[in-house]
């Protein structure tokens, strides 16, 4: 993933300020990795230097809490827990936390032994294992179990927003509540990343095993590889301290509670840090535990962690996505986002090493797993790894300079009116309105800020949700939008007071001769 630039001209009015709103989407979800590669180190991979990072990282952004674990080969290099969580107590290794989509690799997974143990086919349709699954386009028939892990599926946010709708409460009902919706591409064509292909593979696993899904990953899963904290929950609500976590604004963090999300199946896992340690090594061991249990096939591994051969140029695999960030060598990788936690975890095949960092700042402003992950991935390659702060604690600054802007223009625009009033009382209506209408961009930029944040990053969502992910863009634009209508009632209210009794308004003085 890569930077978003955007460069903006300033011209006069208010209506410039949504113009210069521009800036505040030049950065993007995850932050990218630098062009030079970094000084070599002499500190090998260990539990002191990855505390030494890590620790360093947590002062410098004021990250409230994070849990990290990092292996290599079959072994465990560290886990720990920074800082505290949003009710205060300590993070240690065995603090639970959500990890989002994290949890989409273990529901894969999941799939995949019912796969090895010919239960499944992944190349026939979803339909023969889950009659229920229906939608209103015909070409969901043809949805195949493989493009349901790869999101090949033509399900996408642009056809079904889900996270806009009134929120499930079982599998069941999160299955059948697309029973309305369409498809955004012909299957198989396409990669769309779309939470609910997750929710109709957790449904597969669920009619297909005949248990519950919480209890099929419990038994297959987790507890096979010892890890005895972690489980999968239906909604937010179930999570510890129902979810609630720290949003990013302004150079500092403040706790917020979480919405009512579904999450079963596509971000429903909550675990620790020492449990993701084993999860990590059997993804790094092809499918052997650190006491030597199998859990699933080195050809399965592989399969979760290889991206299909069509659609051509998706990086997405099975709940993992492969890139070369550009240095020859692979990473296999993940991340995972709630509003007030974000999660990333990290395969380097070349030496075996996992990587699995969560912390409770939120998504897009407060990124903070994705930054500590590439420190540690640098860590884990011999180089020197350096503190980047998220992008928002400078582009943040760069949004409240545009909100005073915002506001003093607005003020500025009110108490020249009257001046205003006077120019153009007697012109044409249709130039006062021309004159007027830039005023409305600001007004619109907020009206269509979630959508436009939402072609970004593939998702749809809403401006409440928005105000989450990005505290100081919807202030700066609310500050936009109250100035402009500040600015036309006060125009338009002097322009009242100037209008003659009986006189039509906006009319054109005749000239004498």
């Amino acid at each position: 993933m890569k930077l978003f630039t955007v460069h903006t001209g300033m011209r006069r009015g208010l209506g410039t300020v949504a113009a210069a709103f521009g800036i505040a989407i030049a950065a993007t979800v995850v932050p990218a990795r630098p062009a030079l590669p970094a000084a070599q180190s002499t500190a090998p991979l260990n539990a002191a230097s990855i505390d030494r990072f890590v620790r360093d990282y947590v002062e410098q952004t004021r990250l409230p809490g994070a849990v990290v674990a990092v292996t290599r080969g079959d072994r465990v290099v560290h886990t720990a827990g920074y800082g505290h969580t949003a009710s205060g107590r300590a993070m240690t290794p065995r603090t639970r936390v959500p990890v989002a989509s994290l949890s989409k690799s273990m529901t894969a997974l999941a799939v995949m032994q019912l796969v090895e143990a010919g239960t499944v086919d992944l190349d026939r349709p979803v339909r023969r294992y889950l009659p229920e699954f229906t939608m209103a386009d015909r070409r969901s028939r043809e949805i195949t179990v493989r493009q349901l892990l790869t999101q090949t599926s033509g399900m996408a946010d642009s056809a079904y927003p889900d996270l806009t709708r009134a929120q499930p409460h079982t599998l069941k009902e999160a299955v059948a509540a697309m029973r309305e919706a369409r498809l955004a591409t012909t299957p198989g064509t396409r990669h769309r990343y779309h939470n609910p292909n997750y929710f109709v593979a957790a449904r597969l696993v669920e009619v297909v095993s005949g248990r519950p899904f919480a209890d099929y990953l419990s038994a297959t899963l987790f507890q096979p590889l010892g890890m005895t904290h972690t489980a999968s929950v239906d909604t937010t609500t179930e999570m510890p301290d129902r979810a609630r976590g720290y949003v990013r604004a302004y150079g500092t963090t403040f706790s917020r509670p979480h919405p009512r999300w579904f999450t079963a199946g596509s971000h429903g896992v909550v675990t620790t840090a020492d449990d993701l340690a084993q999860w990590l090594i059997v993804q790094n061991n092809r499918g052997v535990s650190a006491d030597g249990r199998r859990i699933a096939t080195a050809r399965t591994i592989e399969l979760t962690h290889t991206p299909p051969a069509a659609p051509k140029g998706t990086d997405y695999a099975m709940g993992w996505m492969r890139y070369r960030p550009g240095d020859g060598t692979a990473e296999i990788q993940h991340n995972g986002q709630l509003l007030t936690h974000n999660a990333t975890a990290t395969l380097l095949p070349g030496s075996g090493t996992g990587i699995a960092v969560v912390t409770n700042t939120g998504m897009i402003s407060g990124d903070d797993a994705a930054q500590i992950s590439l420190g540690l991935v640098d860590l884990a390659r011999g180089r020197n790894p350096e503190v980047s702060k998220p992008f928002s604690m400078t582009a943040d600054w760069v949004l409240a300079a545009l909100t005073l802007l915002a506001t003093g223009l607005g003020i500025r625009g009110v108490l020249r009116a009257p001046r205003w009033a006077r120019r153009t009382a007697r012109r044409p209506w249709w130039r006062t309105a021309l004159r007027l209408l830039p005023q409305a961009l600001p007004v619109l930029f907020l009206t269509r800020l979630a959508a436009l944040l939402g072609l970004l990053m593939h998702r749809s969502g809403t401006l409440a949700q928005t105000a989450y992910a990005w505290p100081a863009l919807v202030v700066c634009a609310a500050a936009g939008c109250l100035a402009s209508t500040a600015v036309v009632t006060a125009r338009g209210l002097a322009l009242l007071r100037r209008r003659p009794s009986g006189a039509r308004p906006f009319s054109r003085r005749r000239s004498r001769r």
